[in-house]
């Protein structure tokens, strides 16, 4: 049985060691199998809390997310305090996978977590899009999908924390994500096939990829090896912050869209030189 720390609900499980030790086998991954370009890490400042914002491609492995964690470390080192949050159903599914992301700095995805690591002045990771962004389909690629969560931005305004937006262009190559057959699994669901663990995924996909070949549904992939462009954004600052401004309803969807449409600008343009790079 996992104990608390090993569930997400502390910012003391994050063993620089295990990082250490898991660094070679990654970089080699960035160095030569994605052969990974990165820009726009001037923008981040060392020290002081801030909330890092991406939206990610490549099924369950997300090769650019950990690339981009790769990218903080060499920069960084491996002590500065960066935490990433993690849905809870990992720790349902894969436990030992859970068991190892928090020794490399994932926490529970839960407000209060997020809350602590941001005041202890860390930086924090997080994906609104979730599982549905990860499988969005390759036509989708170049689309910034949050699908209307605004806890982030909540978040931000309350712990007055700018927020740095990540995109990535190449990942969704890696797993290319057909369609989305998520209407028809939970039509299945209620005619009686039981979710796996009992688990709503909320995600069906069908796609292409390692070890699967044509397969469907949100199954544990193998990467394939294809380049990718991480780039790290301006940060986005809003106009006021405070429990309040995150309590404002307009003001909320207000910055939602700001970071959106930002975000999504950013990506636009990252596709075309991306595609004029592999061309």
């Amino acid at each position: 049985m996992l104990t608390d720390a090993e569930k997400g609900w502390t910012l003391n499980a994050r063993d620089p060691q295990a990082i250490a030790r898991l660094m070679p086998f990654w970089e080699w991954f960035y160095d030569h199998y994605f052969q990974v370009k990165t820009d726009g890490w001037e923008h981040v400042q060392k020290n002081g809390a801030g909330l890092f914002v991406g939206s990610h491609n490549g099924g369950l492995a997300a090769p650019d997310m950990l690339m981009v964690m790769v990218d903080w470390f060499r920069r960084f080192g491996l002590d500065l305090p960066a935490y990433g949050l993690m849905h809870s159903h990992v720790w349902q599914v894969y436990p030992l996978l859970a068991k190892l992301g928090v020794q490399v700095g994932a926490i529970r995805a839960h407000p209060k977590m997020a809350i602590a690591a941001l005041q202890q002045g860390a930086k924090v990771l997080v994906y609104p899009g979730g599982a549905q962004d990860a499988f969005r389909p390759y036509s989708q690629r170049y689309q910034i999908e949050f699908f209307g969560r605004k806890g982030f931005i909540k978040l931000a305004l309350r712990e007055s924390v700018p927020i740095i937006p990540v995109i990535s262009a190449g990942a969704h190559e890696t797993l290319v994500v057909l369609g989305n057959c998520y209407q028809q699994a939970k039509q299945l669901n209620e005619w009686g096939m039981p979710w796996i663990m009992g688990i709503d995924p909320q995600v069906f996909p069908c796609y292409l990829g390692l070890p699967w070949g044509l397969s469907f549904g949100p199954l544990p992939n193998f990467p394939l090896p294809r380049p990718i462009h991480t780039r790290i954004c301006p940060p986005v600052i809003f106009e006021r912050y405070g429990r309040k401004a995150a309590t404002d309803r307009e003001y909320v969807e207000n910055c939602y869209q700001l970071v959106y449409k930002q975000m999504q600008q950013a990506l636009s343009q990252l596709s075309k030189e991306f595609e004029a790079l592999v061309t």
